[in-house]
C-alpha cells in the first residue's frame, strides 16, 4: 500500500514535448550516434532537458506535488518499456550488460538494428502520427528488471526540487501492443505472459517509493481500443494486473491513464481495482454517465477535458459544463489533458510570424498547461475564471466568422460533385493502356520518392529563405542536384525514376506552402519518432490551389531521361494526418477540398507529360478510428478523397500510391478501394508481413512491397534483398509486382543510399533471372 497519501494534483497534464524547445534532444542523440559526443555528454544533454522542462511547467502553473509528469524519454516510451522489463528478443542475442542492465548502447541498438540484424517494426501510436517500437514477446521471453532509467529520473528532479509524477507504459497496454516473437508458436497471444511481467513492474513501484515518489502514471491506452484480444479477457487482464500491483507491500500512488478516445466498458473494470486514482479522455470521448462514476467510489477522477492532440485553442465554456457533470457524479475531480502534449509543439508565443488573428486561435504545449490551470481554479472557484473563460469564447466566435474560413467558390465546387468524380475506368482498360504506353520489366524497379537532403541543399534553402540567394540561383541549385539523381538512377539501373524532391522540406509542408488555407510555423516540432522531428503545417480554412506547384520540376526531370519519371504529390488523408486540421467541420469535407486541388494538379502533370504520378497516402491507417462502429465512415471518406484526387487521370496514366509503418491487414478492402494502379507498401522491418494479407486478399493491381527499411542505417545485403523478394514472389504473382525501399530515402545519406539501391537491382536481376528460367 501505498505510505504517501499526497493527493493528486488538482491540475496537471498526461505528457510534455521531450525533443528540446530547439530540438537540443535530436542535435544530442545524433551527435552520440555519429560519435561526436560521449555518453557523459548525452546524458547532460538530457538531464538539462528534463529539468528545463519541469521548472517550465512549473512556471506555467503546475505547482504541486506530481503534477509535472516525468515522460522524458531518449527514443521511445514502449522502448523505454521494454528496456524496464528486460525484454530483448533472442535474434539480439545478449544486449544485458554485466550488472543485468540494457545500457544506452543497447537501447539504441533495438531502435536502429546492427549491420546484421533489423530494429524492433515500428508502427504506428493509436490515431497519431507518432511512432513506438513494436515489442517481440514469445514464451521465451525473460522478463527481469534491466533499467531504473525512470527511479533516476525522478530523483533528480526530486534532488532539484521538483517531485515529478514517474511515467510508463502499463502491462495490459504493453503486452496488447506487442508482437509474437519469431521463436513463438502459431497462435501465442503476447498477453499470456502477464503474469511474468507484473513482478517486475512491482519492482520498479517499489524502486519508486523508494526514492520518494508520491505517484506513478500507468498509461493504459489500448483499452479505448476495440481489440481483436475477446473483451473479457482484456477485462480479466486489467483487473488482474492492478489487483497484483496495488497490493504491492510499498508503492507509490497509482494513476491509470486512458487517453485517445472512450474506456468504455473498461471504466467499470478500472473503477473496480484498489488504483488511487483513473483518468478518462472526455475532450475526444464522451462524458460518462452518473452510474457508471460511481463505481469509482473515493478515487480521483482525472478528467481530460483540454485536447492533447491537436493546437486549437480550448473551449473553456464547454470544458467547464463537462467538469460541472463530473464534479456532481465524482467524488474528486481533477483536471488533465486528454492525451500527452508530446503531439503539439512547445510554445505559440515563440511563433512571431503567425497572423496574429490566427495565432489566436491556437494553444501549444504550454498555452494547454495554462488552460488545464485555468479550469482546475474553475473547479475551485467558478468566479475565478470568469475572465478567461469570456475571453476564450469571444474568441471561438471571431474565428468562425474570419476571412478565408469559409470561401463561397470552394464550397460551390465540393457541393457540385457526383460519383462520376470519384470513378475511374476499369482496371483491365487502365492495364492495357499503361502497358502500351510504358513498356516497363518484369519486376519494375523504383524509388518511393525523395533522394537524401544533404546539408548543401538544406544550407541553400535557410540561405533563399533568408534571402541570401537569389531564386535563380536556388532553382539552379535545386536543377542541378536533380540532375545528380536522375543520373545516379540512371547509372543504377532503374525502371522508372524520381526526381529526388530537393526543393521539398517537408512532404506536407511543401504543399501547405502552396495551397491556400493554410500557414506553417517556424519553431513548431513535433517528434515522430526517435530523433525525427516533423513541422506540421496549420490547416485553418478553405483550401484551393491558385496555380501548379510540382509541375515545373517534374517537367525538367522528365527532359533529362528517356524513362518514365513519376510525378509526386502528396494525398489529402496525409496532408490531413500530418498537419493540424481544422476542428470546426467534418474532416471528409477537408479532405475533398484538397482532394479537387491535388485533381488540378494532376491534369498539369499530364499536360507536361508525365506518365507515372503517385499519390502518396502513408497515413491512410492512421486516422482510423479506434472504435470499430467509427471505422466504415472514415473508410468511406478518406478512400472518396484519394479517388477524387486520382479520377480525373487519363487511362494511360499510371496512378502510384505509397503507405507505410502501419497493420495494413486492417484495411486492406481500404488500400484496395483506393483502385491505384500500383501500391507501394512497407514490409522489409516487418519481414515481409503484409504479403499474406495481399494474398488472402488476393489483391489484383500493381504492388510493390518495399525491400529496404530506410529508417535505420543499416545497408541490406544484396542476399537479404533477395531473400524478401523471393518471399513476395511466392506469395503475389510477379506480373504484379514491383520493387522499392520502404520510404522515401530523405534521411538517409548518399553512401548508404547508393548501396542500398546497388544492392535492391542486383537483387532484382537474380529474381527476374529465376522467374525467366522457371518460365522455359
Amino acid at each position: 500500500m501505498p505510505e504517501n497519501n499526497t493527493p493528486f494534483p488538482s491540475a496537471s497534464i498526461l505528457g510534455y514535448p521531450r525533443i528540446g524547445r530547439r530540438r537540443e534532444l535530436k542535435k544530442a542523440v545524433e551527435a552520440y550516434w555519429a560519435g561526436r559526443i560521449d555518453a557523459a555528454a548525452l546524458d547532460a544533454a538530457a538531464k538539462d532537458i528534463q529539468l528545463s522542462t519541469a521548472r517550465r511547467l512549473h512556471d506555467l502553473g503546475l505547482t504541486e506535488a506530481a503534477a509535472v509528469p516525468g515522460t522524458f524519454s531518449y527514443y521511445d516510451q514502449v522502448l523505454d518499456t521494454t528496456a524496464h522489463l528486460g525484454a530483448v528478443p533472442a535474434r539480439f542475442g545478449r544486449l544485458l550488460n554485466a550488472a543485468g542492465q540494457l545500457d544506452i548502447d543497447g537501447y539504441f541498438t533495438l531502435a536502429r538494428g546492427t549491420k546484421d540484424q533489423q530494429p524492433l517494426e515500428m508502427t504506428k501510436w493509436f490515431d497519431t502520427n507518432y511512432h513506438y517500437l513494436v515489442p517481440e514477446i514469445g514464451p521465451e521471453t525473460e522478463f527481469t528488471l534491466a533499467s531504473t532509467a525512470k527511479v533516476d529520473e525522478f530523483a533528480f528532479a526530486l534532488a532539484n526540487g521538483i517531485e515529478t509524477r514517474p511515467y510508463i507504459v502499463g502491462p495490459v497496454t504493453y503486452l496488447l501492443l506487442s508482437k509474437a516473437s519469431d521463436d513463438a508458436p502459431a497462435g501465442f497471444a503476447p498477453l499470456s505472459r502477464l503474469e511474468d511481467v507484473l513482478p517486475v513492474y512491482v519492482q520498479l513501484l517499489e524502486k519508486l517509493a523508494a526514492a520518494g515518489a508520491g505517484w506513478v502514471q500507468l498509461d493504459e491506452p489500448a483499452l479505448v481500443v476495440d481489440q481483436d484480444t475477446p473483451a473479457a479477457e482484456v477485462e480479466a487482464a486489467v483487473a488482474r494486473a492492478y489487483d497484483i500491483l496495488t497490493a504491492a507491500a510499498n508503492r507509490p500512488q497509482i494513476l491509470v491513464s486512458t487517453p485517445y478516445g472512450s474506456l468504455g466498458g473498461q471504466l467499470g473494470t478500472l473503477a473496480a481495482t484498489n488504483i488511487d486514482a483513473l483518468h478518462i479522455d472526455v475532450f475526444k470521448g464522451s462524458v460518462p454517465s452518473a452510474a457508471a462514476l460511481a463505481g469509482l467510489g473515493n478515487k480521483t477522477l482525472v478528467a481530460g477535458v483540454v485536447d492533447g492532440h491537436n493546437i486549437w485553442r480550448n473551449d473553456l465554456a464547454a470544458s467547464a459544463a463537462k467538469l460541472d457533470e463530473l464534479k456532481g457524479a465524482a467524488a474528486k475531480v481533477a483536471v488533465s489533458t486528454s492525451t500527452s502534449t508530446q503531439h503539439v509543439p512547445h510554445d505559440v508565443d515563440e511563433e512571431t510570424r503567425l497572423p496574429a488573428q490566427l495565432g489566436s486561435w491556437l494553444a501549444f504545449a504550454d498555452q494547454k498547461a495554462a488552460e488545464v490551470t485555468t479550469l482546475a481554479s474553475y473547479l475551485a472557484d467558478p468566479a475565478s475564471a470568469k475572465a478567461a473563460i469570456d475571453q476564450a469564447t469571444a474568441v471561438i466566435t471571431s474565428r468562425a466568422t474570419a476571412e478565408g474560413v469559409h470561401r463561397a467558390d470552394v464550397r460551390a465546387r465540393t457541393e457540385a460533385l457526383t460519383a462520376a468524380d470519384f470513378t475511374r475506368s476499369d482496371y483491365a482498360v487502365r492495364e492495357a493502356a499503361q502497358e502500351e504506353s510504358l513498356h516497363l520489366p518484369p519486376l519494375p524497379t523504383t524509388t518511393i520518392g525523395s533522394f537524401p537532403q544533404t546539408s548543401e541543399i538544406r544550407s541553400a534553402r535557410a540561405r533563399n529563405t533568408k534571402g541570401e540567394l537569389s531564386d535563380e540561383q536556388y532553382e539552379r541549385l535545386m536543377k542541378d542536384e536533380i540532375k545528380r539523381v536522375v543520373d545516379l538512377q540512371e547509372e543504377l539501373g532503374y525502371d522508372v525514376l524520381v526526381h529526388g524532391e530537393p526543393e521539398r522540406n517537408d512532404m506536407v509542408q511543401y504543399f501547405a506552402e502552396n495551397l491556400e488555407g493554410f500557414d506553417v510555423t517556424v519553431h513548431g516540432w513535433v517528434q515522430s519518432y526517435g530523433s525525427r522531428c516533423t513541422r506540421p503545417s496549420i490547416l485553418w480554412g478553405d483550401v484551393t490551389r491558385s496555380a501548379p506547384i510540382t509541375v515545373k520540376w517534374a517537367e525538367y526531370a522528365q527532359s533529362l531521361t528517356s524513362k518514365p519519371m513519376k510525378g509526386m504529390l502528396t494525398g489529402p488523408v496525409t496532408i490531413l494526418a500530418w498537419s493540424f486540421v481544422r476542428d470546426d467541420q467534418p474532416l471528409g469535407e477537408t479532405a475533398n477540398q484538397v482532394g479537387l486541388a491535388l485533381r488540378d494538379e494532376i491534369a498539369d502533370l499530364e499536360a507536361a507529360g508525365i506518365k507515372v504520378i503517385q499519390v502518396d497516402e502513408p497515413a491512410l491507417r492512421e486516422l482510423l478510428p479506434l472504435r470499430k462502429a467509427d471505422q466504415a465512415d472514415y473508410l468511406k471518406w478518406s478512400v472518396g478523397s484519394f479517388r477524387l484526387a486520382t479520377a480525373g487521370a487519363a487511362d494511360s496514366t499510371q496512378i502510384h500510391t505509397h503507405l507505410c509503418y502501419s497493420e495494413f491487414g486492417v484495411i486492406i478492402d481500404a488500400i484496395d478501394g483506393l483502385d491505384a494502379d500500383v501500391t507501394s507498401i512497407e514490409a522489409a522491418r516487418s519481414r515481409m508481413e503484409v504479403v499474406h494479407d495481399l494474398e488472402a486478399h488476393g489483391f489484383g493491381r500493381g504492388v510493390g512491397p518495399g525491400v529496404y527499411d530506410i529508417h535505420s542505417p543499416r545497408v541490406p545485403g544484396e542476399q537479404e534483398v533477395t531473400e524478401l523478394l523471393s518471399t513476395a514472389v511466392r506469395h503475389v504473382p510477379s506480373r504484379q509486382l514491383w520493387v522499392n525501399p520502404d520510404c522515401g530515402l530523405k534521411t538517409r545519406g548518399y553512401a548508404e543510399t547508393e548501396e542500398s539501391l546497388r544492392n535492391l537491382v542486383k537483387a532484382t536481376q537474380t529474381v527476374r533471372a529465376g522467374l525467366l528460367e522457371t518460365a522455359k
